[in-house]
């Protein structure tokens, strides 16, 4: 059942915005014949996996070579995408990388496009970075507590076949339109031109972390992922999720984080008579970029309010601590920020979501939670009411 949900989540990811990067490198090889998008989807899924499993690895070189595996892939695709607007590049430049880049779309029919297809379906597997929706939150949060990476790359790789399932979908359609096109040569080297400027585009907007510019993933995506989420194993959960102002938990203890950013690491004793935020956030995430100001004010204007962000990663590149204090200075947070990359605070509170706020009293007890994006108003209410409490 957990496969099927996977796979189900994956297909859904098309319908958020967030996945509009990867189109154009698949269009780009829309002449191609089906084995050599077979190829490209096989490599996209594969490097998929096997990059979102690394994010349960806690070593630090996981992030590094993470980090150098996207710039090479964003340099291939770059070659590729000139290629796509300039067929001469290939016969200018001797670079293999370039070469590679020619044989996905110019010598496609020939047996050794397929090896240039399978390379760009890895350099897209690395820059490919879905929304950060419950259906994988909670594959990613189900793989660490199982402690298999087997079975959690299982999921992960049904999530991401679900994707390339609709993509080959939407190749096909593709291929009909060009089928209808093909007589009109002119038409069909501008289609070409222009798959290479939104490939060079998507590369731009990648490289220089501006995909913000998308819109999060869409409420009723968003909808049919909770459904889905509610499907899969049920793993511990610590807190009960209220929406009513009636006490439910307490406040887990914040161990396990590998580091703080403005301040000392906190504990759930350290804040007894305080109110509580709890933000759990990763910086490439567009939903929490978008919570992100909304929170800052919040500590700002209520002195009696202490939010402690938590930085869970959902890729290996969120892990590195120079990337997460240049986020946390760019957003201009000045509240504690642990940053949990072994999920252990995520998974003490029985976590699914990016971004998902936890709000406590002064007694320590769960009194509201919210996920997502929105009711600004309503959880800006609950902090006044738990606030007066407080200095009842």
């Amino acid at each position: 059942m957990a496969i099927i949900i996977a796979f189900v989540g994956g297909m859904l990811t098309l319908l958020s915005p967030c996945t509009l990067p990867v189109i154009p490198f698949l269009f780009a090889s829309v002449k191609g014949q089906k084995r050599h998008l077979a190829a490209m989807l096989t490599g996209m899924v594969l490097m998929f996996t096997l990059v979102s499993s690394l994010v349960t690895v806690a070593s630090a070189w996981v992030a590094q070579v993470a980090t150098v595996g996207r710039w090479l892939a964003l340099l291939f695709m770059s070659a590729v995408a000139l290629s796509l607007i300039f067929p001469r590049v290939a016969q200018w430049l001797a670079k293999p990388v370039v070469r590679l880049g020619n044989q996905v779309n110019d010598q496609s029919n020939h047996n050794r496009g397929l090896v240039a297809a399978l390379l760009a379906g890895f350099a897209t597997g690395l820059l490919w970075a879905p929304c950060a929706g419950p259906v994988l939150g909670a594959i990613l949060s189900l793989s660490l507590l199982q402690g298999s990476s087997v079975s959690g790359g299982v999921l992960l790789a049904a999530y991401g076949s679900g994707c390339a399932a609709m993509l080959a979908l939407l190749w096909f359609g593709g291929k009909r339109v060009m089928h209808w096109l093909r007589a009109k040569t002119a038409v069909v080297e501008r289609l070409r031109q222009g798959a290479g400027v939104a490939m060079l585009a998507s590369v731009a907007l990648i490289a220089t972390c501006t995909t913000s510019v998308l819109q999060g993933a869409s409420a009723f995506s968003q909808q049919l992922e909770q459904r889905l989420v509610g499907l899969l194993p049920e793993q511990p959960v610590h807190l009960q999720p209220v929406v009513d102002t009636t006490p439910s938990s307490q406040l887990p203890p914040l161990t396990g984080g590998t580091a703080w950013i403005n301040s000392a690491p906190l504990s759930a004793d350290s804040l007894k008579g305080k109110v509580v935020l709890v933000d759990f956030w990763t910086f490439d995430c567009i939903n929490c970029q978008h919570t992100l100001p909304h929170v800052r004010e919040w500590s700002q204007k209520y002195p009696g309010l202490t939010v402690v962000g938590v930085h869970t990663p959902e890729y290996p590149h969120e892990k590195k601590v120079d990337a997460v204090t240049s986020a946390v200075k760019k957003w201009r947070l000045n509240y504690p920020v642990v940053m949990d990359n072994n999920y252990r605070i995520w998974n003490a509170f029985g976590n699914q979501y990016w971004p998902a706020h936890y709000l406590f009293d002064a007694r320590g007890q769960l009194r509201y939670t919210f996920f997502g994006e929105g009711n600004y108003a309503e959880q800006e209410a609950a902090i006044k009411t738990l606030l007066q409490e407080s200095h009842a």
